[in-house]
């Protein structure tokens, strides 16, 4: 079969690094409990939120990069050097998933406080660590917060055929992506979790945003076009996310939910963040659309040094999230023992950020200097080397 993919343009799009960034400093904030200052984040103010974006970008970013990877050295290449990355991210997830689980039970242990052993759903190990231990390294079993990460692997363990298919076929593979979606949210579709349950992020459900980000990388953007440009989505999406930042509103303070009929409060309460819902769903395509017409990517705003942290950290994505996940528990340490003030929240979240921002600058000047300089280049034979300037 034909391409009938269109590939991305060349260049780095700076847009993908600034909003990965924010979805990190995100994540980082709302895993910190008891915080007002994660009331900033996007989650109070709409049904979507961090991971909805965070899903997005893996997805369009990874068509980005393996596209042209496998159009021009075949698909054993390009499945292979995806694969690598998977091994990465799961190298990453082990890690992080010792560290994390050591430094709860250091805590658990050193101020004798059980209680914080079952609010991060690490009791099984406990009871029973060596088959626990197993379970997470099969991604089954997993502490609070560290949800995200296997999804991410998951999604992209599976994504060199669907890449294939998007290069091919982008929108049959697109509505075969919304099919599975549908089923699996009809017929209760989910990966089982250790020792009970489901996974919180439910694979066959958040395929699809990977799948929408893929798709609006190799061609959807375009063919969306007019619709992105159109008046009347404008003023109907608009008016939609105006409404759902009610439905949240409602939700988040409970005398304001009781002024709306019951049927309506509950069909958006709780958010249906494991399946997906669709309302969710909606409320990020419009917002991506609202992001594609009004930021272009040659917006001069993206070069302005005050959001040069957000791009450096979304540039380095995989470290900045794994420490955010890390800190977010140090975060919810530090604010038991310091009974929680507002300047205690003030100060781990800012002090949270300034480490993560500082882990992406170094992550960006170590790369640097893993790439040979023009200076350490190879003189040709018979050709005197240069003199130092």
């Amino acid at each position: 079969m034909e391409i009938q993919a269109t590939l991305p343009a060349k260049g780095r799009d700076l847009r993908l690094d600034f909003f990965r960034g924010i979805a990190n400093w995100a994540i980082f904030l709302d895993h910190i409990p008891n915080n007002v200052i994660n009331w900033v984040t996007t989650r109070n103010y709409g049904f979507s939120d961090a991971a909805d974006l965070f899903v997005f970008i893996s997805g369009y970013t990874a068509s980005f990069v393996y596209a042209k990877m496998m159009i021009e050295r075949g698909f054993i290449v390009g499945a292979t050097r995806l694969w690598k990355r998977v091994w990465q991210l799961y190298v990453a997830h082990v890690l992080l998933f010792v560290i994390y689980i050591a430094a709860i039970g250091w805590v658990a242990y050193r101020y004798a406080d059980a209680e914080i052993i079952n609010e991060f759903n690490l009791a099984g190990l406990v009871d029973n660590p060596i088959q626990t231990l197993t379970q997470g390294l099969l991604l089954r079993f997993k502490p609070v917060n560290l949800d995200v990460l296997p999804l991410y692997i998951v999604l992209m363990g599976f994504f060199p055929p669907v890449l294939w298919l998007l290069l091919r076929k982008p929108d049959l593979t697109m509505i075969g992506s919304i099919l599975l979606y549908l089923a699996a949210r009809q017929f209760g579709w989910n990966l089982s979790a250790y020792p009970v349950g489901s996974w919180y992020f439910n694979p066959f459900c958040w395929q699809l945003l990977f799948v929408f980000g893929a798709w609006f990388a190799l061609g959807g953007a375009l063919e969306s076009r007019a619709v992105i440009q159109s008046r009347y989505l404008l003023i109907a999406g608009t008016a939609y996310l105006l409404f759902a930042l009610v439905m949240t509103t409602a939700g988040g303070f409970e005398a304001f939910g009781e002024l709306f009929p019951k049927w309506l409060y509950d069909a958006f309460n709780p958010n249906d963040k494991t399946n997906l819902a669709p309302y969710r769903v909606l409320h990020f395509v419009v917002i991506a659309f609202f992001v594609t017409r009004f930021v272009r990517k040659d917006w001069p705003g993206l070069e302005w040094k005050i959001f040069d942290p957000l791009i450096k950290c979304g540039q380095q994505s995989l470290q900045v999230f794994c420490v955010g996940v890390f800190l977010s528990f140090v975060a919810h340490f530090v604010l038991l023992m310091s009974y929680g003030s507002i300047w205690a929240q003030l100060g781990v979240s800012l002090g949270g950020l300034a480490i993560l921002t500082g882990v992406a600058y170094y992550g960006n000047w170590s790369k640097k200097q893993d790439k040979p300089s023009a200076r350490s280049a190879p003189v040709p034979a018979g050709q005197p080397p240069r003199a130092a300037e």
